[in-house]
């Protein structure tokens, strides 16, 4: 397995700026970084990937629909749109050297209705989807598919329903992002979640309960662990949290304190445990 860090426990954004993290993350065992790409024309590929090339990392990417962007929405001009800014975040992400784009690929984070998803919402869901699957080809990117948490979207919450969308989709680029901080709400039990996502996990993030230092809370990372190894997943294992004050990022994740004594804690001490949890057994 690889193990990861989410560039958010620093910055809103990850740019050339931001290359003087990457001794630190390296020195604590990282394999690589999981970073944001929200504007694909204006992300700097071709300097991040000399960054991370000189320091010996990978990556991954993640995104989130912006303000109109919406691959369910009823307006298929806003539909066509959002299948173009998928297509341009995938040839960014295969430009900076990831394999994986990772994260709610359906509404923005936040969006509710309030009412349940439609069958028309489910549909253009699978034909977005499959209308990028050339792309993702042609690139050698899979897009991993995250459900939130009821409080995020009412779109795609569960791992029943993330496996069944990708069984439509039908496409061995498209798969899923499972994150235990999510699951830990939606599902009865986390480790039957993974095994019900089985042959289309892609992604994993290896979140704590509050988003804290993962093996500090209530997550029974035992478990968690096991179904990963009887499903032989192989990829990587992520630290998703947030910086306790980056305006909207904290915003969005509802950073309301400071949940550690330093976020860069979550992912220091939290790599140690998860090396222990897989690497010694």
């Amino acid at each position: 397995m690889k193990f990861g860090v989410n560039t958010f426990i620093w910055s809103a954004d990850f740019n050339e700026s931001n290359l003087d993290l990457l001794p630190e993350i390296k020195a604590a065992g990282f394999d690589g970084i999981e970073m944001p790409i929200f504007r694909p024309a204006e992300f700097p590929a071709q300097g991040i990937r000399k960054g991370l090339e000189a320091h010996d990392l990978e990556c991954s990417v993640c995104s989130v629909m912006l303000d109109g962007f919406n691959l369910i929405a009823e307006d298929a001009a806003v539909r066509r749109k959002t299948q173009t800014f998928l297509r341009d975040l995938v040839k960014s992400a295969a430009e900076v050297g990831a394999r994986i784009a990772a994260g709610p690929f359906y509404s923005p984070v936040g969006y509710l209705p309030g009412r349940r998803r439609t069958s028309d919402e489910w549909n253009w869901a699978v034909e977005g989807y499959q209308a990028v699957a050339d792309t993702l080809t042609a690139y050698d990117v899979t897009l991993a598919i995250e459900p939130l948490n009821r409080f995020e979207t009412y779109f795609l919450n569960t791992a029943r329903d993330a496996a069944a969308l990708c069984d439509e989709v039908n496409h061995p680029n498209v798969g899923i992002l499972f994150d235990t901080f999510h699951a830990n709400i939606e599902e009865k039990d986390i480790a039957a979640g993974y095994r019900t996502v089985g042959r289309h996990l892609k992604h994993v993030h290896t979140c704590e309960n509050d988003r804290g230092i993962p093996g500090s809370g209530h997550v029974e990372w035992d478990a968690v662990f096991q179904a990963l190894r009887d499903l032989h997943y192989d990829g990587w294992l992520t630290i998703e949290s947030f910086g306790f004050a980056l305006g909207e990022i904290s915003s969005a994740a509802a950073i309301w304190r400071d949940i550690e004594r330093t976020p860069e804690s979550i992912a220091f001490e939290g790599v140690k445990f998860l090396k222990r949890s897989v690497l010694l057994r």
